[in-house]
């Protein structure tokens, strides 16, 4: 089960932007692909990138978000079981994109498994969307223009942490982004996504 909380916004923020002349673009957009085709980060490079379309440059539904990769054998991962999914988020390098940077599979590790809770006792995945962090502007364009790789993400994790429900908390002012995600969850359900991926959702409300 997804739920999307989704504040109600209590200010707004300006948002600047500035123009390129045609050819200073033009400038910019060679400069860019050169630099693309170089850049590393870390052990990976450029082409590794999770998030493949945060500038929406592609389709932002299910069927773009298929050729791109998304839900492709995601059944097959999370069949895998918990300790193959943390350890390979672990040795991923995967770390928080807030403050702490803190490793994500060492975080998800911490949740305990059934034997080691009360009988019945739930657990929840929560993401927090907000962008509370100063000087932040990353959640929102997940949301916007690649929010399958965040539900499919979702699925995965949740499998691994024996999650009851996923909690998504999103801010007032991403009205577009919580009905990007929205729609994206809602397609979820649907079944619209590659036979053999494993997604299967029982409802979505968003608050």
């Amino acid at each position: 089960m997804f739920q999307i909380f989704h504040q109600m916004p209590t200010c707004s923020h300006p948002v600047f932007s500035a123009q390129l002349t045609p050819s200073l673009a033009l400038l910019h957009s060679a400069a860019f692909a050169r630099a693309m085709s170089t850049r590393t980060h870390g052990n990976l490079a450029d082409a590794d990138r999770i998030f493949t379309n945060l500038y929406g440059e592609h389709d932002v539904g299910v069927k773009g978000a298929i050729k791109r990769g998304d839900w492709y054998r995601t059944k097959d991962l999370v069949l895998k079981g918990r300790d193959w999914i943390i350890d390979e988020i672990k040795t991923s390098g995967l770390r928080g994109r807030g403050g702490a940077g803190f490793p994500s599979g060492l975080k998800y590790s911490f949740m305990p498994t059934p034997d080691r809770k009360a009988p019945g006792q739930p657990s929840y995945l929560v993401i927090n969307a907000d962008e509370s962090e100063p000087g932040t502007c990353k959640d929102r364009e997940i949301m916007r223009h690649d929010p399958h790789k965040l539900i499919e993400g979702c699925l995965i994790v949740g499998s691994a942490m024996y999650a009851k429900a996923a909690y998504i908390y999103i801010r007032g002012e991403f009205v577009q982004e919580a009905n990007a995600l929205e729609q994206a969850v809602q397609e979820a359900y649907k079944g619209e996504h590659p036979p053999g991926s494993g997604c299967s959702c029982a409802r979505c409300n968003q608050i």
